[in-house]
């Protein structure tokens, strides 16, 4: 059996002190629709850290390894690796989305997940791209049906998904971004250097209140949420008219309180409709991979787009990595490198 290095789990699932480099991976070998990947670097999304401790629901089709966003160099590709797609060949360098397996030294994945690698952007940054861009274009677009003049709001509005989804309202003439954060840090970041119109600390005010304020009474037509159940009624009553709630996580709780009155539903005909991405099929992904091809990637080689990284830490010092991630303090991505 042909080995190669990848991040493993002590016992399978735990902390993230759990996390150490296994020496004894089997080396993934493509099917005929795949590319084989030297990974480069590759970037912590908080879905990794609710994989580490078995909270998270892994879709049959993804290695054990973690992680779903890479860059690196084609090393081999499969046989009919060249069928209705670009004309790869190796040692093309790329960046691109997987079901699972980029904490590791190489990756399988199929050629229509790769992205041609501009030589503006540095490993690191196009590490940090594939799931998060898409992520944000498709909570905005498939499902919160965005288009020009609407309004929107991001909660965590200094994460990665939603630093990448402001930019994409103001590229795309959003008629006001707001976004909430619980440090004021943050709220500052959100408008000063990603041209939100404006952001509230949801831990010192009520963030729906303020937006309805900014709004005139009227709220807003797009929100995008990870925060679930706290954020419900919040959501209900900050949401305008005809309004679209997209909720994407529910990293302040899945279970609602009781009382929560739900006739805004009905009074302002509120969508609410959850989404994810990693457990849709290639297909689905796939057209998201065309969206960000054509819609994002000239505007990360113009600038006009920033891939914000807080941190880059050596592939080693994954524990500190993920450390990092947990402590809510970031604003950006995190990547990892693998000299």
């Amino acid at each position: 059996m042909v080995t190669m290095r990848a991040v493993d789990i002590k016992g399978g699932t735990g902390p993230a002190t759990a996390l150490f480099i296994n020496d004894s991976t089997p080396k993934p070998t493509p099917s005929p629709t795949q590319a084989l990947i030297r990974v480069k670097a590759f970037g912590l999304n908080r879905m990794d850290l609710l994989q580490r401790e078995g909270k998270y629901p892994v879709p049959p089709q993804a290695p054990k390894t973690l992680g779903v966003e890479f860059s690196g160099v084609i090393e081999e590709l499969g046989s009919k690796a060249h069928e209705g797609h670009e004309d790869w060949k190796k040692g093309d360098e790329v960046f691109g989305l997987a079901y699972g397996g980029a904490y590791a030294e190489y990756i399988a994945v199929n050629v229509h997940m790769l992205v041609h690698k501009p030589s503006e952007l540095s490993w690191e940054e196009c590490a940090g791209i594939p799931e998060t861009w898409i992520t944000a274009l498709q909570a905005m677009y498939l499902v919160g049906e965005f288009a020009p003049g609407k309004s929107i709001l991001w909660h965590a509005g200094a994460s990665s998904v939603s630093i990448a989804g402001i930019q994409l309202s103001k590229a795309d003439n959003a008629s006001a971004i707001y976004a909430t954060a619980r440090q004021d840090e943050k709220c500052d970041f959100c408008v000063q250097k990603l041209g939100a119109t404006a952001a509230f600390n949801s831990e010192k005010s009520n963030w729906s209140e303020e937006v309805l304020k900014a709004t005139d009474g009227k709220g807003v037509d797009i929100i995008i949420d990870f925060i679930g159940a706290s954020y419900f009624g919040g959501n209900l009553d900050a949401a305008a008219r005809d309004g679209h709630i997209v909720n994407l996580a529910s990293m302040g709780g899945a279970k609602l309180p009781g009382g929560e009155d739900v006739g805004a539903f009905v009074r302002k005909r509120i969508r609410f409709e959850g989404s994810s991405l990693r457990s849709r099929d290639e297909q689905y992904q796939g057209k998201l991979r065309n969206q960000l091809v054509e819609h994002a990637l000239p505007k990360f080689k113009s600038k006009e787009f920033t891939i914000y990284v807080e941190k880059v830490f050596d592939w080693e010092s994954v524990v500190e990595a993920h450390q990092l991630m947990e402590s809510n303090k970031t604003k950006g991505k995190i990547i990892c490198v693998i000299p």
